[in-house]
């Protein structure tokens, strides 16, 4: 890993059509990811379900029902169905990931951004959502 790089992460929440619902301000690399949730406090007006990855252990929004896959217990295996479980998750999760990949194409967020002038950061990344959503919605894939 380089030492001393600028990084930044943001809060996705996306559908499985591939867009992006919900996007967080940008955060200092270092934040973790249950961190921002809690400061931005997000919540759902609707009945929803959440498939989280393991860095939003303790998220638990109101109106969400949470998939959250099954950590393997130390020195231990996890069960047939706990297993199963997990891959469930992971096949819903792909798609998520597949989203912030598509989002993350443009090399102006993926590479590193020196620029402190006030929102900038949030601008290009808001921006490369919307052209992943516009290249969802109008041109077929």
């Amino acid at each position: 890993m380089v030492k001393k790089t600028h990084t930044v992460k943001n809060i996705f929440i996306t559908s499985f059509i591939k867009k992006v619902l919900y996007l967080s301000p940008t955060y200092e690399g270092k934040a973790h990811d249950k961190t921002i949730c809690d400061e931005e406090q997000i919540k759902f007006d609707v009945p929803i379900i959440l498939w989280e990855d393991l860095g939003f252990v303790g998220m638990n929004p109101d109106n969400a029902d949470v998939r959250r896959p099954i950590k393997k217990p130390r020195k231990k295996e996890l069960l047939d169905h706990e297993k199963a479980f997990n891959r469930q998750i992971s096949s819903k999760r792909v798609k998520v990931e597949h989203t912030i990949g598509q989002c993350k194409i443009f090399r102006i967020v993926k590479d590193e951004v020196r620029a402190y002038k006030d929102d900038f950061r949030d601008t290009c990344m808001l921006l490369a959502c919307a052209l992943n959503n516009f290249k969802v919605d109008f041109i077929k894939i």
